[in-house]
């Protein structure tokens, strides 16, 4: 089977060049002439791919070669590009930045690599003329397996000033695409993490993405861009899909769950081996459990396919919003807790004290709870001061120190999700800091140069700081199906 999906990267020399509005706006323009476009994130991140659906009516999809692995780049890209007409690929940081360390690993370069596909090279020209020349010569020609097609030039100042960097980039060689004024930039609000997530902001959002939208279609050659984006040819190997990747990862034997019992740790050792549906109707059939999915603006933090595989494994997916549903879906027998800004919501989640003990309850029964960042947030006894769940024995609160980039773990304890011994990366991206009290066993293992532990395994329980990626690891959607079905 092959993917014959017309597909371009947006990539840059640097971050702040632009990529985000311009691969937004493409996205929104294209969308706008009536393809059905497919939207890319290179990398973990969660926020730029809600702007995405926003503006191609798609869910948003991350590609991550660090969290997934290279070898399932192009089948998870396959999969989400079914039937669409085009696809178009945001890329990370600057185009050869990848994971610290690690190489092209993880960069958008290889992911262009991995897709077989032409890169248009988003390029800030605010503060250079003839430079710009310099500059894209050396990103055409620092890897020959990267094919750069094109320049979108961004921040441009004056007909003059375009003029210019236009005359020089004809020695180069590589088309100019699209020409993007320095008067004209959309409003896209950031804070501590970066943007403002689309559910914070869905009104402003969409006439921001409407905006990108415009100003690509003004600024630059739609069809030269398409025309590169068919450039791509086809890809060959067959899509991914959750049914097939949990047919292909039996899961390890489920421990037998112990009501009340806290699963002991295991030492730690680092060269070891690798829309609001509260109150709906449950099924009651117990081969198809409810597992409820945290949304709404605190908890926008999620990959697609996570929802994809539990339901593959055979579960009944509930989104509910903790700032406004009072209860957890009807039949709920599990919680996924994903990642978000529950510091921004701290006082609007402590006010809704019927879900937080519905929580609590549900937890402290032995029902299955993955929390990974805001969702371990929500479990603590408090957040900031403010009153939150209280499953775990510890507290948490702002910190100055931003924790970011990607972890190579191994789980230390028995859980819902993984035995002990499994290895799984993560990435961890939070100014945050939780204080344990004492008594939970953690939950991984991060190796590296220093060591530690972290996170929390009690009763049902796994809450960490790790975002992980189930697709990298299909068996976890299994064994956490499995023990809310005997839970």
């Amino acid at each position: 089977m092959t993917c014959a999906v017309p597909r371009l990267v947006v990539a840059a020399p640097s971050s702040g060049s632009g990529k985000t509005t311009v691969a937004t706006g493409l996205m929104a323009a294209l969308a706008a002439r009536g393809l059905a476009v497919s939207p890319h994130k290179v990398g973990p991140d969660y926020i730029d791919p809600g702007y995405h659906a926003l503006a191609s009516g798609r869910v948003g999809r991350n590609l991550d070669a660090y969290l997934c692995g290279p070898q399932l780049v192009a089948p998870l890209f396959a999969h989400g590009a079914r039937g669409c007409d085009i696809a178009v690929v945001e890329g990370v940081m600057g185009l050869y930045d990848g994971a610290s360390g690690e190489g092209e690993l993880a960069s958008t370069a290889q992911v262009a690599k991995l897709l077989r596909a032409p890169v248009v090279l988003v390029v800030d020209a605010s503060a250079q003329a003839r430079s710009v020349a310099a500059l894209v010569h050396g990103f055409v020609s620092w890897d020959p397996g990267v094919r750069v097609g094109g320049v979108i030039l961004n921040k441009v100042g004056s007909d003059r000033h375009e003029g210019v960097l236009r005359e020089a980039l004809e020695s180069v060689g590589v088309p100019v695409l699209g020409v993007l004024r320095r008067v004209a930039q959309v409003d896209t609000p950031s804070r501590h993490l970066g943007l403002v997530p689309v559910a914070e902001r869905r009104g402003a959002a969409v006439a921001a993405v409407a905006a990108m939208g415009a100003q690509v279609a003004a600024g630059c050659d739609l069809e030269g861009l398409v025309r590169l984006a068919r450039s791509a040819g086809d890809l060959p190997g067959a899509a991914w899909g959750p049914a097939d990747a949990l047919a292909s990862s039996p899961p390890p034997p489920l421990p037998v769950p112990t009501p009340g019992a806290v699963p002991p740790a295991s030492p730690f050792d680092p060269g070891r081996a690798s829309s609001s549906n509260a109150g709906r109707a449950d099924s009651g059939d117990p081969r198809q459990p409810v597992v409820a999915i945290a949304g709404g603006p605190a908890f926008t933090f999620s990959y697609a396919e996570h929802a994809e595989l539990l339901a593959a494994a055979g579960a009944e997916v509930v989104v509910f919003d903790p700032l406004r549903d009072e209860e957890l879906p009807e039949g709920t027998r599990g919680v996924v807790i994903g990642g978000g800004f529950p510091e921004v919501y701290a006082a609007e989640l402590s006010a809704n004290e019927k879900l937080r003990k519905a929580v609590r309850e549900l937890a402290l029964a032995g029902a299955p709870v993955a929390a990974e960042c805001a969702g371990l947030l929500y479990l603590c006894r408090e957040l900031d001061g403010q009153p939150m769940c209280g499953v775990l024995d510890a507290d948490a609160r702002m910190s100055e120190r931003l924790s970011l980039g990607y972890r190579d773990a191994v789980a230390v304890s028995d859980s819902v999700l993984v035995g002990a011994g499994a290895r799984m990366r993560g990435h961890e991206f939070h100014r945050t800091v939780v204080e344990p009290g004492a008594g939970d066993a953690p939950a991984w293992g991060v190796r590296g140069a220093r060591p530690r532990v972290e996170g929390f395994v009690q009763r049902g329980v796994h809450a960490s700081y790790l975002h992980t990626h189930w697709a990298s690891a299909p068996g976890v959607a299994r064994r956490f199906v499995e023990r809310c079905r005997t839970s």
